[in-house]
């Protein structure tokens, strides 16, 4: 999808830092060409002013999102959700981030669940960002326990895929 997207966008760098801007963040566009998280307008001088662009650049992208049919499907139907990586502690949850040896590598997700339920921890929240939006793709993983038990992560660390381990 991604290389649609730079390919699309090939003609108008700025338009395309606006459309991955817009993936990042789980941001949609409403029929009428406005910028939504969540059916909430966002409005386009506040976009320009986060990436450093005029509020005209955002509006033609946004104009110029709608003329296009795949993408059009994609950016009206887009939902952001939330993250509860910031508020987990306060919370009583754990926070466990795996940077991958190799993002494209199938298997990843599946073996860390593996040593989560091997553990018996609930899993809250887990989500991956897409190799091909993210500098160094990451997988995080929300668990129900305000502790989690070292053998979790020397078991995390030992997974072939696992380049780095934050906790």
């Amino acid at each position: 999808m991604w290389a649609d997207i730079s390919r699309e966008f090939a003609d108008s760098p700025s338009q395309g830092r606006i459309v991955r801007f817009l993936l990042e963040n789980g941001f949609g566009i409403n029929e009428e060409g406005r910028i939504v998280c969540n059916d909430i307008e966002i409005p386009a001088t506040h976009i320009g002013r986060a990436i450093e662009t005029d509020r005209r650049v955002v509006d033609a992208t946004a104009r110029r999102i709608l003329e296009n049919p795949e993408l059009r499907e994609i950016f009206t139907r887009m939902r952001a959700a939330p993250d509860l990586t910031r508020v987990a502690e306060a919370l009583g949850l754990s926070v466990i981030t795996l940077y991958p040896k190799d993002a494209q590598q199938k298997g990843i997700v599946g073996a860390a669940v593996e040593v989560l339920v091997e553990h018996n921890l609930s899993i809250r929240q887990i989500f991956v960002t897409d190799p091909y939006l993210a500098e160094e793709p990451k997988l995080v993983m929300i668990v129900g326990e305000p502790r989690i038990p070292a053998s979790v992560y020397e078991k995390m660390r030992a997974l072939p895929q696992v380049k780095r381990l934050v906790i």
